[in-house]
């Protein structure tokens, strides 16, 4: 029983005290005169007075609070990853709820975290964010304390964990002689240009007093290069060879030793964009015509492309006794151009040219040969491709993928893709293909071949070619069977998408990888691998995925477009993630990279001890499971020994029940003051 006195006076108090105070100081003035009767003036006067506040004794039936201890529970990959260690906390957590299920002061609130699709999350061991977010409905006064089960690895220690009004003890997996070796970027820019020497710096770190050269494993895109040797703790630099435009993955690995805690963080990845250096394009226009300055534009519109363009004005046939340098404003390159440096250009255009002698015919081979070696080269082809003094009459016929008929079609059709134009990445999804009549304005010139060796990505009248492209020893070859693009570039009839088409043609001649017909791509987003298979194929074999830690899973593609299958699939893992498709292999990392979750996963009390010092709490190993004992303490008193961990109790309770007694009512109360009034009468009447 809980007894207090209230007053619930029959007046407001400002009334009440104007109504007793100057009979107060009457009955006071009169005691210090030493008047008659000035005892009994008071006591009627308290007596009146009581009866007027109207005491009240309260009878309060409470139910008292329980304090709130949080158990965090670490399933970080530190943890998980590491034998024995989820074990420990499992079997800790469990011991320790039980152990406090005994006391009948504590509300118990597990949290375990860790294991989330956040990528952030995954990369860092995030405790007091989990344990602010079980104590965020508890009021300062029930907050009993908290028990972080972790190996101590913790990267969201506050600087006021005393705020927490309650003592933070941690329990600490893990062995207290863990040996450890890993390796980190120190310096990697995010940017290289392909082909280029590209520096880097790394360290190797080990524990304890581990010295001498550590072999460092040089891995880019998944293909080991070489191993160079690095002292243990100094700064090592990297020189290495950006190979590809885009995403290029370098990895250094070291190899484990006995006794070492783990080889997760034997890795360090950096992602490295591949930047090309400035393209080299030869544009060779074979006269003046209505669509000369498109190819050019384009082309000089890319800030990426350095652009070399010659047109012949004048044949060699057409003498008018005109003085040789009066005929240009340079003279035309050839030797320099086709010989000497033929193999500086990543991609030769012939726009409209026909075989002049401008070019000895001994050059149309070095052409063909450049072909052969992996270089690039583009036909668009007019009319003349098809008369007497067509380059399909020298020697660059070895590298065609397709030979004149003689015919020129001189009708208006509308450019149309094939099915093989509908899945080639070069073709593939051009605004306007999907209605019929595509969206966009009609040619009306096409140039017939015979039997065109490639892929007919595009037709024009009567399904004849438009647009081949072949490959051709190491380099590859298109052919546009038609000089009508410019109609587009006019805007004629509405125009149509040239500029995406051009500049397709342009980089998948030069081997641009997004425009693979036959590509394999994976990238992470946040915790999600998703995998994308380009082919030419009307369907995608089953992706066989390995992960970080050796497990192998399998992924089925489904549709994402003509060409094109896809699948995305949440993973619980940071780290590379090797896929297989067919023939096909590619590499993606998955989370954010060198995450400090697998930077340092020696298991630690130094991380947490300022914070426990600072609430009056402890940090301590857990050795063979021996859990410290409980005790519940008072708030001023001390939370832990050498043996035991203290909680504190809360005095908070739930009002739910209250009785009322009054205390000056009744005829006892009604007695009590004609009594005192009378005996003051009685006395001054006397």
């Amino acid at each position: 029983m809980n007894w207090s006195l209230s007053f619930e006076p029959f007046f407001p108090w400002p009334v009440l005290a104007a109504l007793l105070i100057p009979g107060a100081l009457l009955a006071f003035a009169g005691l210090w005169t030493r008047q008659r009767g000035a005892w009994l003036r008071l006591a009627a006067l308290a007596a009146l007075g009581a009866a007027l506040a109207n005491p009240v004794l309260l009878d309060e039936e409470r139910e008292p609070l329980k304090s709130v201890v949080a158990v965090v529970v670490d399933e970080s990959q530190s943890q998980t990853t590491i034998d024995g260690r989820s074990a420990m906390t499992d079997e800790a957590a469990a011991e320790l709820e039980a152990r406090l299920a005994r006391f009948r002061e504590f509300e118990t609130r597990v949290v375990r975290t860790g294991r989330t699709s956040s990528a952030t999350e995954n990369a860092q061991t995030h405790l007091f964010e989990a344990l602010d977010s079980a104590l965020r409905d508890v009021p300062p006064s029930r907050v009993g304390g908290a028990v972080l089960i972790t190996d101590g690895q913790v990267h969201d220690i506050p600087d006021n964990a005393a705020a927490l009004g309650a003592p933070i003890h941690g329990l600490i997996t893990g062995e207290a002689d863990e040996m450890d070796r890993r390796i980190r970027f120190e310096r990697a820019p995010r940017f290289g240009i392909v082909g280029k020497p590209l520096e880097m710096t790394y360290r190797v770190i080990a524990t304890g007093d581990q010295r001498g050269p550590v072999d460092v494993r040089v891995i880019i895109n998944g293909e080991e290069l070489f191993i160079e040797e690095a002292l243990i703790g100094r700064e090592t630099l990297l020189e290495i060879d950006v190979p590809n435009a885009g995403r290029n993955i370098i990895e250094l690995a070291i190899d484990p030793v006995d006794g070492e805690l783990t080889g997760v963080n034997n890795r360090a990845v950096a992602l490295v964009d591949g930047i090309r250096e400035n393209l080299r394009v030869l544009l060779v226009s074979g006269e003046p015509h209505s669509g000369e300055r498109t190819w050019r534009n384009l082309l000089k519109s890319d800030a990426s492309v350095d652009l070399v363009h010659f047109t012949i004005l004048r044949p060699p046939e057409k003498q008018d006794g005109t003085p040789i340098n009066e005929l240009s404003l340079i003279a035309f390159p050839t030797r320099e151009l086709f010989v000497e440096k033929i193999d500086d250009f990543d991609l030769i255009i012939f726009d409209r040219y026909q075989h002049r002698d401008v070019l000895p015919i001994l050059y149309y081979d070095y052409i063909a040969e450049y072909v052969e070696n992996g270089g690039a080269l583009l036909i668009a082809a007019g009319p003349e491709f098809a008369g007497n003094q067509s380059i399909a009459r020298t020697p660059l016929i070895a590298a065609l993928p397709g030979l004149p008929t003689g015919d020129v079609v001189e009708q208006g059709f509308y450019p149309r893709l094939t099915e093989t134009g509908e899945r080639h990445p070069v073709t593939r999804g051009l605004e306007g293909a999907a209605s019929e009549p595509p969206a966009w304005s009609r040619w009306f010139r096409l140039i017939g071949i015979d039997r065109p060796d490639g892929q007919v990505v595009m037709q024009g009248a009567n399904e004849q070619p438009l647009l081949i492209l072949n490959r051709k020893g190491e380099g590859r070859v298109g052919m546009f069977l038609s000089d009508q693009g410019w109609l587009w570039a006019r805007g004629f009839e509405g125009g149509g998408p040239h500029v995406a088409l051009y500049r397709r043609i342009a980089h998948w001649l030069m081997k641009e990888p997004e425009l693979e017909e036959e590509r394999l791509s994976a990238a992470g987003r946040g915790m999600r691998l998703e995998i994308t298979r380009q082919t030419m194929e009307e369907s995608a074999p089953q992706a066989e995925i390995t992960t970080p830690s050796g497990n192998t899973l399998s992924a089925e593609l489904g549709p994402a477009g003509p060409g094109r299958f896809s699948t995305s699939l949440e993973t619980n893992e940071i780290g590379i993630y090797s896929i297989a498709n067919g023939d096909l292999t590619t590499l993606a990392h998955v989370g954010p990279v060198n995450a400090p979750e697998f930077g340092d996963m020696i298991s630690t009390e130094e991380k947490l001890a300022p914070a426990a010092d600072a609430t009056g709490g402890s940090v301590r190993r857990i050795a063979d499971n021996d859990l410290p004992n409980i005790v519940p303490v008072r708030r001023t008193g001390s939370a832990s020994g050498n043996d035991w961990i203290g909680f504190r109790t809360t005095d908070d309770s739930i009002l739910k029940a209250v009785r009322r007694v009054p205390v000056f009512t009744g005829f006892l109360a009604l007695a009590l003051l004609l009594l005192a009034f009378g005996a003051m009468w009685y006395r001054e009447g006397r």
